[in-house]
């Protein structure tokens, strides 16, 4: 268990100095948007680059990453039937899918599948999958279902060449589908400008929770509370159950799968919600409750299944 406890460790100190940063207005009161823009415009390109353009692209095809697909595409279609129905209206409804089947594969994912699952690089199938295909899709209806002009028709197939996330993720793909390498003085620059990504978005999920109200019981409680539903409860049982029922996975695979699913939402799906000014109470809620929720749930399928 201890790969759980200290993934979530880290991940609190540095929401926490984030918190901090808010409170004491530190950076000043545009400096979570400037933080926001960073993390979003330059510094995950530059990560998701460097991400994929060393990346093994075959591990996209195993039944362990079909299983993850399924049932994140299960618990967000889930979301987003429930969101038709209630007309929460495509931003929410976009932004809640996401905190139900979006995996923090990163900065959680990598420290627990090396410590609970004993291989880092059994996460790496589910982060290629996020940020190859997921990403540019919910950024894509984001972008073409956003306030202003739209554009012509070709200007809005031409949307996802024009998102900053969606271009680092497609050119990195390029580049190690082509068998390419980036020489080194052109890595390095990106690699370091990448590293400060993960650190940016918690900073800024920090600020955020200054003078916030109490996750769960705002406007938006019945989103959050089932985004959370879905994500902490829903996507390791549909996980399971396609795991075991369909593809008869056993033992270590198994788990491998259970307990990626059983991850909680990701921070960055905040800095989606801040740059696109849509549902970000939802995304920031659903974030910290699915954190919360998630390390008694992971505890017991490492338990249970281990």
């Amino acid at each position: 268990m201890t790969g759980v406890l200290s993934g979530f460790a880290v991940i609190a100190v540095v929401i926490g100095v984030g918190y901090v940063l808010g409170w004491r207005g530190t950076l000043g009161e545009p400096g979570r948007d400037v933080l926001t823009r960073l993390a979003f415009s330059v510094a995950g390109p530059a990560l998701l680059f460097h991400t994929l353009a060393r990346a093994d692209l075959s591990v996209l095809f195993s039944s362990r990453l079909l299983v993850t697909a399924l049932s994140t595409a299960a618990v967000s279609a889930a979301f987003v039937v429930v969101g038709a129905v209630r007309h929460w209206g495509v931003g929410r409804t976009t932004i809640g899918a996401l905190c139900a089947g979006y995996v923090n594969s990163g900065n959680l994912g990598i420290p627990i599948a090396a410590y609970v699952l004993g291989d880092a690089s059994l996460v790496a199938p589910v982060l290629l999958f996020q940020v190859v295909i997921v990403t540019p899709v919910a950024l894509t209806v984001l972008d073409l279902t956003g306030t202003g002009e739209k554009g012509t028709v070709w200007q809005r197939l031409l949307t996802p060449l024009r998102n900053p996330i969606a271009v680092g993720s497609l050119t990195g793909v390029v580049v190690s589908a082509g068998g390419w390498k980036v020489p080194g003085p052109g890595m390095e620059p990106l690699t370091m400008i990448g590293n400060m990504s993960v650190p940016a978005a918690l900073l800024v999920f920090g600020m955020s929770l200054r003078g916030s109200a109490a996750p769960g019981r705002g406007l938006d409680r019945r989103l959050v509370l089932l985004s959370v539903a879905l994500k902490s409860l829903g996507q390791p049982l549909v996980a399971w159950v396609l795991a075991r029922g369909v593809f008869g996975l056993h033992g270590a695979p198994l788990l491998d799968v259970v307990v990626t699913s059983a991850l909680p939402a990701a921070q960055n799906l905040f800095t989606y919600a801040s740059r696109y000014r849509v549902a970000e109470t939802l995304a920031r809620e659903s974030v910290l409750l699915s954190t919360v929720v998630s390390v008694p749930v992971l505890v017991g399928v490492a338990t249970v299944l281990g």
